[in-house]
């Protein structure tokens, strides 16, 4: 019987310590980022139905801001992490780095817009404030970076040289590509896409906050085209009636853009063009020739739509991405997943260079609406990598609600 017992335990793999987190947050209050992605890495979440809880230990927290509705003490205090004043304290401070990774996010709070529409985050200074303690301590740790790497792409490019030059792993971006998608739609990788959109339909406060995930959606679909991604050409902003003379001349594909909207449970009734009172359009030329636009388009639809024309095929591809809404946000389920895989293993689920892409396009194309809706290229926008062989989204129950 002891000799069985000995057995049964000598095959029980070796359980793996948690891994030691340092959460550096703009701003930690109800549905802020922060509150969604560090609560699930606290309290777990569903995954394929049942309970997930993950391998991960918040150690300490800083909060860049605290308004009059910060959670981030009576949080802190009832789960055991300490909040610090700084974000050098966060990584450990006077005991050097002791942490295994960090959570760098910075996305909510009381920040100044610039001329272009943008949104200030400090993203780029706290993360040299993290690289600042690698120096220091002669180690590195895995950093994600919620969102885009920053407002400004030089700076966004920069934080991906250190990166490669530190030899740690950064991952970034949205929430969206890796949430549910109804139906449950996956290209795989050398696939004949010509062009693709992406609508949604936003108005809550600055645009850039969602044409972001939009173009995140975007180019997590058209990185999967044949020979990967190889770089954009040029892009422009366009809004109003520049818009709709964008789809009639066919630089937008009209027919997908009713595509993409009649997939939504959210689309509304009635003619588009008649509904929508101001339209704004992204469109991305890339290098190969292949064509993508990401519109807000308010008054026609909430949900984030994608429609993509493949060659030699008659009927477009289509889906939306599935955002079960708050307080729950489930769709920060999926993300959490792929940051705690991350933090174990130091390879991000996708690479680093979709998220410099999207943060480029998004940067030059609110300059090129401020500009008069210029086109603007740049050797900046010259970004290849190959996408990743799955595309990491979640399936399963809440997709099939519908």
């Amino acid at each position: 019987m002891l000799g069985s017992k000995l057995a049964q335990t000598q095959e029980q793999p070796a359980v793996q310590r948690p891994q030691r987190v340092a959460a550096v947050n703009s701003i930690f209050r109800l549905r802020s980022h922060a509150y969604h992605i560090e609560g699930r890495m606290v309290f777990g979440f569903q995954k394929d139905g049942i309970h997930h809880q993950p391998n991960l230990q918040i150690v300490r927290m800083y909060d860049d801001q605290a308004p009059a509705d910060d959670l981030g003490p009576s949080f802190c205090q009832r789960h055991g992490i300490g909040l610090v004043k700084t974000a050098a304290e966060a990584l450990g401070a006077s005991h050097g780095l002791d942490v295994d990774a960090v959570a760098l996010i910075i996305e909510h709070g009381d920040y100044p817009v610039n001329e272009f529409g943008q949104i200030l985050y400090p993203r780029y200074e706290l993360f040299q404030q993290i690289i600042e303690v690698f120096k220091k301590t002669g180690k590195s740790v895995p950093i994600f970076c919620d969102k885009h790497l920053s407002y400004d792409h030089k700076k966004a490019a920069a934080m991906v040289a250190t990166a490669k030059k530190m030899g740690f792993g950064l991952m970034a971006g949205s929430s969206l590509p890796v949430t549910w998608r109804v139906p449950q739609v996956e290209l795989p990788r050398e696939s004949p896409i010509e062009e693709a959109i992406v609508c949604f339909g936003y108005d809550r406060s600055y645009a850039e906050i969602y044409l972001f995930h939009a173009l995140e959606c975007l180019q997590s679909m058209l990185e999967r085209r044949r020979g990967g991604e190889t770089g954009v050409k040029s892009v422009v902003c366009l809004q109003g009636d520049a818009v709709w003379k964008a789809c009639d001349d066919g630089r937008i594909s009209w027919p997908l853009v009713v595509e993409a909207i009649g997939r939504s449970p959210s689309a509304n009734v009635g003619p588009i063009r008649e509904n929508v009172l101001k339209p704004l359009a992204i469109l991305v030329e890339y290098a190969d020739g292949t064509r993508g636009a990401v519109l807000n388009l308010i008054e026609a639809v909430s949900d984030f739509c994608f429609a993509g024309r493949l060659k030699g095929r008659t009927e477009p591809v289509s889906f939306y991405f599935d955002l079960p809404q708050p307080p729950g946000a489930r769709f920060f389920d999926p993300l959490t997943w792929h940051i705690e895989q991350f933090f174990h293993t130091g390879v991000p689920p996708y690479p680093i260079e979709r998220t410099l892409l999207t943060s480029t396009v998004l940067d030059l194309a609110l300059h090129s609406l401020k500009d008069g809706s210029r086109p603007v290229s740049t050797p900046a926008l010259a970004i290849r990598y190959q996408p990743p062989v799955s595309s990491g989204f979640f399936r399963g129950p809440t997709a099939d609600r519908h």
